[in-house]
């Protein structure tokens, strides 16, 4: 008897464990659908929802306010998002509220965010639609970022080959800087360009004070004066 009684106390605590358990999981489950709280409903028109899935979120200045009730494709270019909203958010989202589809996160689930529209505006009813604007690609972001650093990386090496062909004296860059002997040819050209124009000037001197074209240049002084 001791025996038999002992089970029955083990299964009523187990039956009784599994339905507050259960009990639990309807109410958190019902508190996430918003089957617990007064509710209305409204909808938007997106050309791309990116993964979106009944039950996520519905998202309004950080605060979750409702839940993706329904998804219907309209068209090829259209997929209409049915929301169910908690009662006590209508009077904070406008008419003129705006629609987008975002992430929890990096690389969390989707949901559904709603930007508030302009004060002074009249509050949301029933069954109104939302304007919808283009959620942020990531998947482009992350193929222009690519894009980028294959560009980034192609210029380096292209630097990179430019600076080896300079250090082994190739081009005329190279030859400059790192050819001895052209480096020496530049610089006596240099002095012989000096030296003839320090040679011209003397020439030009005594020839100034020769007696033959003393009066030429004479004349040609007065008249630069002028």
């Amino acid at each position: 008897m001791k025996k038999e009684g002992g089970h029955t106390i083990k299964l009523g605590l187990f039956v009784t464990l599994s339905i507050a358990l259960f009990t639990g999981a309807i109410f958190i489950i019902g508190e996430r659908q918003q089957l617990f709280s007064k509710t209305f409903q409204i909808s938007g028109m997106f050309s791309d929802i990116s993964g979106l899935q009944v039950g996520n979120n519905v998202r309004f200045a950080g605060i979750d306010v409702g839940v993706v009730e329904n998804i219907y494709q309209i068209s090829d270019s259209v997929v209409k998002v049915d929301m169910l909203i908690n009662e006590n958010a209508r009077k904070f989202i406008k008419k003129n509220a705006t629609a987008m589809i975002g992430s929890d996160g990096l690389m969390g689930s989707k949901l559904v965010l709603i930007s508030p529209g302009a004060p002074g505006k009249s509050v949301i009813s029933n069954n109104d639609y939302l304007a919808t604007a283009k959620a942020v690609d990531m998947d482009e972001i992350l193929l222009k970022l690519k894009i980028t650093s294959d560009n980034a990386a192609s210029i380096t090496g292209n630097l990179s080959e430019i600076m080896i062909n300079i250090k082994d004296g190739k081009g005329a860059i190279g030859k400059l800087l790192m050819d001895s002997t052209f480096a020496l040819t530049v610089e006596q050209a240099l002095i012989n360009i000096k030296q003839g124009a320090g040679g011209f000037k003397e020439n030009m001197d005594a020839a100034g004070h020769n007696i033959l074209l003393r009066g030429f240049f004479k004349k040609k002084k007065d008249k630069n004066k002028k």
